[in-house]
């Protein structure tokens, strides 16, 4: 790859992973990249999962001190985690390859409906704790996001997110800091799988696990002190302007078409 597109790529991942600390959904800008940079789409998700792996390192450094996880939580969630990527990571290869550009701008545009509602940041832990009914439905909310986590990723954490903050009644900061050490196992098991089918590009994925892993430290450590209503918005601009790109350009439509029609009679 071209030193200049290289030094474009790592603007953008390091960017992104400065800003996705709070907003999550870092795999919408990450992974529509990488298919603009020439990879295929099952190179661009495994080479984003090393970089995730990483990244999420990163983000979880500066909230393993004090208070910041839900400890009590996080084995059960973790182990649930690990099941439902493995699961979604084999799903990616039991899927026909010219559906995955739609499967991924569908996923873009839906996430970003969820980024675009307005969030209630929670600053103090609930009165009283979540009924077992809540917990059991933050539990099964956990095992069916990590399938779609190792699917793609792309907003995994901030669906994760928003399902702790309802089912487990967590402060936001609590839920954001749990969400980003369960992606570290998220995001470490579908390399894994993605990395045994040879669908890794390990000197691209080694440079931007570097990248951002710089940024999601950063990021960790600032960006809750910025005004977040202003990195929404860029944020879910940049989003739908991927989407639009990945539904136009990436997506095989006249093959998909044929696909729909009806077979031989």
């Amino acid at each position: 790859m071209p030193l200049l597109d290289l030094l474009v790529l790592c603007l953008i991942f390091f960017c992104t992973s400065v800003i996705s600390v709070v907003t999550g959904a870092t795999s919408l800008i990450t992974v529509p990249t990488l298919l603009a940079f020439g990879l295929p789409t099952t190179t661009a998700l495994g080479t984003n999962m090393l970089a995730l792996t990483v990244m999420s390192v990163g983000a979880s450094v500066p909230f393993w001190q004090g208070d910041a996880l839900d400890r009590p939580r996080l084995p059960l969630l973790i182990a649930l985690t690990v099941i439902g990527s493995l699961l979604g990571a084999l799903l990616v290869f039991a899927v026909p390859s010219g559906w995955l550009p739609l499967i991924i701008a569908a996923a873009m545009l839906v996430v970003a409906g969820v980024v675009l509602r307005p969030r209630h940041t929670v600053t103090t832990a609930a009165a009283s704790p979540p009924s077992p009914p809540r917990l059991a439905l933050g539990y099964g909310l956990t095992l069916l996001l990590a399938v779609y986590g190792g699917f793609f990723s792309g907003g995994y954490v901030t669906l994760l997110t928003a399902a702790f903050l309802a089912a487990f009644r967590l402060p936001f900061l609590k839920a954001v800091a749990t969400t980003k050490v369960i992606n570290v196992a998220s995001s470490l098991v579908a390399t894994v799988i993605f990395a045994s089918r040879g669908a890794v590009d390990w000197p691209l994925g080694g440079l931007l696990s570097a990248v951002m892993y710089v940024g999601a430290t950063l990021g960790a450590r600032w960006t809750l002190r910025l005004d977040e209503r202003w990195i929404r918005r860029l944020f879910v601009t940049t989003v739908l302007v991927l989407a639009v790109k990945t539904l136009m350009l990436d997506v095989p439509w006249a093959r998909l078409m044929t696909g729909w029609g009806p077979g031989p009679g």
